[in-house]
């Protein structure tokens, strides 16, 4: 639906735009100062990049980084109209394959080409000609979908190419001074063999970790020691004959792309710092960036590629929207958060509010609103008269998995509503199906009412029944109220939570007027009276 909002003028967007304490403005500012420090030409183009390595199946974490730094470009370009950017998704996909995920197929095939460049390793799904083309196919694939604007690379190719050769022979020119920034921050084991610069093996085509016997800076070219035969080989570090460690290789790509902006986790703190120092050694001002808290999965544990825990992209977008993830991702980007299937009711409820509270909102308030970073300055006008987790409940309490059945409640509750008129509201109703199949459905647990539970909710039928047929939500949330209060529920609470584990089968749920008010005065009463004379409520 397109956006009735009032439009705001240039001169209001911008200045409220440089006071603004959302953090992707306070992110967009840093690179305003980098700018006027180094007095960019009129001409400059800014440079925003997301790194991504397809050892694994992308996962949500991959989406969030290109779905943050995206919010960030858009603030850039707000404060700095005219300044011409770009959003380059690179993939590290030459790197070595050092162990075998646990979520793909064929992992035994896979097994026999560790230490291959992931984009000379087969691919165990059959689909691509190597691994490294399938994950970053399937990446493009949903970024495409979402419709980022966005220029993706491939290692290789760049490798290949020759578009690093300048850089890579500086790297071998500055190789003592990058050893030792690294040296340090490794432990002895690893340090007697390290290298920044990883030979590809003319023989294996395996990425090597060895120890370089010589350097010869001159004809830009290394030498070590083949570990299968002992010959000591000679290989050029340009067009594709050697890789850099992924540390060095950051910095390298940083120097030689002359990247402007670039984030990363928490995690990466410390190979944030070391790559900034090689990047300075390479004659480069580092990037600028921040680093975000880690997804967590349902166990708290740091999501993986390789193990594939945690929620992928595809399974969000069964349950919810692309604007749910989005505003997942927004939120508090320095906290950790558990990225599991139980977040995602939350983040559609909390979506469909700050869309909701957008129009009423002057200048400032709009631009700390996730939903004006979500839709890039333009939120779509939409009210729907009925919360997602309403919709959950509904299908919980009808036992329905039928869309038509789901909406002939709707049209009850809002005779306006169509799937047309709200085409958000019916993919919502699509989602909150999938969502109940899925986990509220296979998790329900019934309990019988208590004895005194049992006159409370006789009560409540009966003052239910005495209702009027066009009782609001708000009048039906005081009788339920009223009742818990007349049979002497000290915490309120109690009462609610047995209304929802005796008719519903949950712990928690909506306020029970307004799903009252959506599933029916009489359909609850039969809910009630079904209860109360023992019967499965399960069956539906």
């Amino acid at each position: 639906m397109p956006s009735n909002t009032p439009v705001i003028n240039d001169a209001e967007l911008l200045e409220a735009a440089r006071v603004s304490k959302a953090w992707p403005f306070e992110e967009a500012r840093k690179i305003v100062e980098r700018l006027e420090k180094e007095g960019a030409a009129a001409d400059r183009v800014v440079l925003f990049e997301t790194g991504y390595g397809p050892s694994g199946l992308p996962h949500i974490g991959t989406f969030g980084e290109v779905a943050r730094t995206t919010m960030v470009r858009h603030a850039f370009e707000t404060l700095a109209p005219g300044v011409k950017t770009r959003l380059l998704c690179f993939s590290d996909d030459m790197d070595g394959l050092r162990k075998v995920p646990t979520n793909v197929p064929n992992q035994e095939m896979l097994a026999n080409y560790i230490n291959m460049p992931l984009t000379k390793v087969p691919d165990p799904f059959g689909t691509h000609p190597s691994f490294g083309e399938h994950n970053n196919a399937r990446l493009r694939a949903f970024l495409d979908s979402y419709g980022f604007q966005y220029e993706f690379a491939s290692s290789t190719d760049y490798y290949k190419s020759g578009r690093f050769d300048a850089t890579l022979l500086k790297v071998l020119e500055k190789f003592d001074a990058i050893m030792d920034i690294m040296l340090p921050s490794l432990r002895e084991e690893r340090a007697s063999t390290y290298s920044p610069i990883l030979p590809v093996s003319p023989r294996t085509g395996h990425v090597l970790l060895v120890p370089l016997v010589s350097r010869n800076v001159e004809k830009g070219t290394v030498s070590y020691e083949e570990p299968d035969t002992g010959e000591i080989v000679e290989v050029p570090v340009t067009g594709g004959h050697c890789k850099l460690q992924w540390k060095a290789d950051w910095a390298m790509r940083w120097a030689a792309l002359k990247v402007d902006y670039e984030m990363a986790g928490k995690d990466l703190i410390d190979s944030v710092k070391l790559a900034s120092r090689i990047c300075r050694t390479l004659g480069v001002n580092p990037p600028e960036g921040f680093n975000y808290e880690l997804f967590l999965d349902q166990e708290g544990k740091k999501i993986s590629k390789s193990k594939g825990n945690g929620l992928s992209i595809e399974d969000w977008l069964r349950y919810a929207s692309p604007e749910s993830l989005q505003l997942f991702m927004y939120q508090a980007p320095r906290t950790g958060k558990r990225l599991y299937f139980d977040v995602i009711p939350k983040n559609v409820d909390e979506y469909l509010s700050f869309l909701t509270a957008y129009p009423k909102q002057a200048v400032k308030e709009r631009l700390g609103n996730p939903a004006w970073h979500i839709h890039a300055g333009n939120p779509p006008t939409e009210e729907l008269p009925i919360s997602f987790s309403l919709l959950l409940n509904l299908a919980s309490a009808s036992h329905s998995e039928d869309k038509d059945v789901l909406w002939g409640f709707i049209r009850s509750y809002a005779p306006d509503a169509t799937p047309e008129r709200f085409p958000r509201l019916d993919h919502m109703v699509g989602y909150a199906i999938n969502y109940f199949h899925d986990f509220v459905k296979p998790s329900k647990v019934y309990r019988a009412p208590s004895e005194i539970e049992k006159i409370a909710l006789a009560d409540l039928a009966e003052a239910l029944e005495k209702a009027e047929p066009q009782t609001s939500a708000e009048e039906l949330q005081n009788i339920v109220y009223e009742i818990g209060k007349t049979h002497g529920f000290e915490n309120l609470r109690d009462w609610f939570r047995a209304l929802y584990e005796t008719l519903l089968g949950e712990a928690q749920g909506p306020r029970f007027g307004s799903f009252i008010a959506l599933y029916g005065v009489k359909e609850t009463v039969s809910l009630i009276r079904r209860a109360l004379a023992g019967e499965d409520l399960s069956r539906g």
